[in-house]
Formats: C-alpha cells, sequence, structure tokens
C-alpha cells in the first residue's frame, strides 16, 4: 500500500498513485484503441475527442454511482457542495465505465461511424485500463478482500482502509462485532463526538508493539482482491483480442461468420465477462454493503449487466454483418 506516489518537490501537493495509475490506464486504452482501429480508417481524430469525452463522463458517472451509493452515510443532512468535492475521493468505477460507454456510443451514432466496430476495440481498451485500475487500488488501500489464512493474502498497514474496517461491526455485511477488539485508548474523540483510529505517531510504545505483526490487535491478511481483478482484466483484454481478430479474419477469407463473432459481439462479451467476474469478487470482498436480495449494489447490476448483454449478443446475432474492407497498416 502507498496511496502518494512522490510529493511535487517545493509545494505541498502529492500525486496520489491511484489517480497516477488511472492515468496510465486510460493512456494504455488509447493507445491500443488507436492501434486496432487504423484497420477501420484514419479516424484518429474521433477517438482522441471521443476519448476525452469518456474521460469527462467516466468522473461525472463514477461520482453520481458513489454519491447514491453511499448517500445516507456521507451526504445525507451535510452540506450539500460536499457533492462535487471529488478530491476527497468518492468514485464507483461502474458508474463512471456505463456513462462513458453511453457516451461514446451517443457519439459513434453522431459521427455515423460503425458502431459496432469501434464498440468491440472498446471492449478491449476497457479491460486493459480496469487491469491498471484495480492496481491503483491496491496501492490506495481499497476494494480490500475479507481476512484469510491463505498463503497468498497481502497485509495492508495499521490506519488503512482494510483495518478500519477490522476494527469495526459492520451490520451492512452481516458482521456483529469487529474482527479485532482494540482497546478503547486506540480511539479519539472529535468535536462531534465521533470516534476516531488514532494516527500512528500519536501511539506509545506499547501501542505500536500491539499492533505489530507480532502483536495482539496486528492488522489481519486478507485476500488480494485488487490483485485478482487486475489479472483477469488484463487476461480478458487478451482473450477478447484474439476474438475480434478471429471475427475479422473470418470475414476476410469469406466464410460463414457464427453469430459469436459478429461486430459488437466482443463489446457484449466484455460486460459479461467482468459482470461474472465482479459477481464472484464481491464474495470475497469486505467493503461494499449487502443491500439488495442478500448480494451487493456491484453484485445486482452484475447480473443486469450479464442479462442485457445477452441480450444483446442475441440482438447482434440477427444483424447483417457489414460489407467493411479492413485496411491493413
Amino acid at each position: 500500500m502507498h496511496p502518494e506516489l512522490f510529493r511535487i518537490p517545493f509545494t505541498d501537493l502529492t500525486v496520489k498513485s491511484y489517480g497516477f495509475l488511472m492515468v496510465c490506464g486510460f493512456i494504455s486504452a488509447i493507445y491500443i484503441i488507436r492501434r486496432l482501429s487504423r484497420d477501420l480508417g484514419d479516424h484518429s481524430e474521433h477517438i482522441t475527442t471521443a476519448a476525452l469525452y469518456s474521460l469527462i463522463a467516466g468522473v461525472v458517472g463514477a461520482r453520481i454511482f458513489y454519491v447514491i451509493h453511499y448517500w445516507g452515510p456521507q451526504f445525507s443532512g451535510k452540506n450539500i457542495l460536499d457533492i462535487f468535492a471529488v478530491w476527497k475521493g468518492g468514485l464507483e468505477l461502474l458508474g463512471g465505465v456505463l456513462l462513458a460507454v453511453f457516451t461514446i456510443i451517443a457519439y459513434l451514432i453522431k459521427q455515423k461511424l460503425p458502431a459496432r466496430r469501434y464498440l468491440d476495440i472498446l471492449g478491449i481498451g476497457l479491460l486493459l485500463a480496469l487491469g491498471f485500475g484495480r492496481l491503483g487500488c491496491l496501492m490506495n488501500g481499497c476494494c480490500y478482500g475479507k481476512p484469510t489464512t491463505c498463503p497468498v493474502a497481502i497485509t495492508f498497514p495499521y490506519g488503512s482502509l482494510p483495518y478500519e474496517s477490522q476494527i469495526r461491526p459492520d451490520p451492512a455485511r452481516h458482521r456483529d462485532t469487529a474482527y479485532i477488539q482494540l482497546p478503547q485508548d486506540f480511539f479519539g474523540v472529535n468535536a462531534d463526538g465521533e470516534y476516531y483510529l488514532k494516527d500512528y505517531k500519536d501511539l506509545n510504545a506499547q501501542q505500536k508493539f500491539e499492533i505489530a505483526k507480532d502483536g495482539p490487535f496486528h492488522p489481519l491478511p486478507v485476500i488480494p482482491t485488487q490483485i485478482y481483478e487486475s489479472i483477469l482484466a488484463f487476461l480478458g483484454c487478451v482473450a477478447l483480442y484474439f476474438h475480434r481478430q478471429k471475427g475479422i479474419k473470418l470475414q476476410q477469407q469469406g466464410k460463414a461468420i457464427s453469430f459469436i463473432f459478429k461486430p459488437g459481439v466482443t463489446f457484449a462479451l466484455m460486460f459479461i465477462y467482468y459482470g461474472t467476474m465482479r459477481f464472484f469478487i464481491e464474495f470475497i470482498r469486505d467493503d461494499n454493503p449487502i443491500q439488495l436480495y442478500g448480494f451487493t449494489i456491484s453484485q445486482n447490476l452484475s447480473i443486469a449487466l450479464i442479462l442485457a448483454n445477452s441480450g444483446l449478443i442475441w440482438l447482434f446475432s440477427k444483424m447483417k454483418t457489414d460489407n467493411i474492407k479492413f485496411q491493413q497498416k
């Protein structure tokens, strides 16, 4: 865990690891999208414009989804301007992806570009960006897994989000007692009468010993869900690339194209893959509350994504394959 990548010299500004890796993911996605779109013609200016629109839409969508998700505990009855305080943190990946995708679809239709072909490329780029994004989550300490004793577990430090979760009950996840029964002297009380975990620098020597690796209140190892999801995203990106290339090869050879290789299906498969991956990973995560039908909001949205994109594959299977001539570059 390393939330701050580095401090800008001669200033109090820091570069956050999460933001840096998100930018890396965005740039990598744009690069591969531009590379793969070459065989559709020279539309590089549209790729750049659509990317900028999607970036703005992604941030807005991620913030809207977060505010809706955590309205009660974080925003209800508080300063309404906090809704716009994105720099304080609080973005939901799924909300950003959905609004960004809708924005790109609208742009492609308006520009009369082969939407299904570009969406296939977009799906590949999205999984690549997700792989980097989840590494950012790892560095930030969010999206963490449940405590475990498995050999591949990772341990976040005292004061991290996982540790804050482990020292408190979590009724929203059906956990009535804390994993770690931390003594009262580890907490302070703010002006509103709310308890907060003391900073590490404010602990005495005995307390620092007690939260060390061999101490009774040490942070518990957790399942590395961020790493799992990052690896799965990168593997999915590669698999979707070859899936798209297979469809193009069949069309160039003049062979009959199965519905699974028709234009647009790669894009739909991306959401089915992501929805399935996210649904099961939520079971081993320990941060999102269980809210609807015994599932988290993300799991319910994942089910909706799987069903909607299964329908999208059926719709694409009924559509004619375009006669686009792929350019070799």
